[in-house]
């Protein structure tokens, strides 16, 4: 306490001339209009600008909870539109299967862990078995098809991506409806090929191709991409074809774990009438 005493008497002419500075200026304020409007102008602004700031340092570091509820709100509304045109049926407003409306459940789950630049890539995602992920669920974002769970601990499940040389799904051409394979060839992370597309199908560039449903794996109509060129060679029986991925796997941060409730049932009559 001394030395603070000490401190100031050592510096008392500094410190009484920044007293009477201060004194002068808030008097120069008080008394004189443009002056007074200035000051409280920067004032003003200088505060708003630390309150933003403030503010946007907040916002950062409440994205995540931010991005976890919007993934939960997504798969809510997926079950609502489920609902829905379970509804629309009922009022004979729709000429859905009403089988099909009660054949998929959804989870939100969130990427931690991600891989594009290898031939066999895999997503890890923060679901498991404690949330009734099982092997063999589909796995799709807002914009399209991203893969297949793979394996699963009690907190975790790694998924199969599409971007993986020996991951297959069964995809339709929109218009048209014909019948073909989506695969990675382990090249471009932005592409995919599209396989046993046959030369007497009209292709288009920007033909959208969706999933089949013939799997009961995915359900039908979600995005793959979209044809990005194709060739057709003179004797080939096939088209060289290439889409544009629906979903940029390099910007992947949520996902919705697809549970097929048919599937089971599906499989078992499957495999029963095959060895018949």
């Amino acid at each position: 306490m001394g030395r603070l005493f000490q401190f100031f008497y050592k510096y008392r002419a500094f410190f009484t001339f920044l007293s009477l500075e201060i004194i002068s200026a808030w008097l120069i304020i008080q008394n004189n209009q443009y002056q007074s409007s200035k000051y409280f102008n920067t004032s003003n602004e200088l505060v708003a600008n630390v309150l933003a700031t403030s503010n946007n340092v907040k916002e950062y570091f409440s994205l995540r909870d931010i991005n976890n509820q919007l993934a939960e709100e997504n798969a809510q509304l997926k079950r609502l539109i489920q609902q829905q045109a379970k509804s629309l049926l009922n009022q004979k407003l729709s000429l859905i299967d009403s089988n099909r409306l009660n054949s998929y459940t959804y989870t939100s789950a969130k990427v931690i862990n991600n891989s594009i630049s290898l031939a066999k890539n895999y997503i890890t995602i923060n679901k498991g078995s404690e949330d009734c992920i099982e092997p063999g669920m589909a796995v799709i974002s807002s914009n399209g098809t991203v893969g297949k769970v793979k394996t699963v601990s009690k907190h975790f499940s790694v998924v199969i991506s599409l971007l993986n040389i020996t991951e297959q799904i069964s995809s339709l051409i929109k218009p048209g409806n014909y019948l073909c394979t989506s695969q990675w060839d382990g090249v471009d992370p932005l592409l995919i090929d599209l396989k046993y597309v046959p030369r007497h199908v009209k292709l288009s560039l920007g033909d959208t191709i969706v999933t089949s449903g013939y799997n009961a794996v995915f359900p039908e109509g979600i995005p793959v991409g979209i044809v990005d060129k194709f060739e057709l060679k003179e004797e080939a029986l096939f088209y060289d074809v290439k889409v544009k991925l629906a979903q940029d796997f390099s910007q992947l941060s949520y996902v919705d774990v697809i549970k097929s409730v048919q599937k089971v049932e599906r499989d078992s009559i499957e495999a029963i009438t095959i060895k018949k």
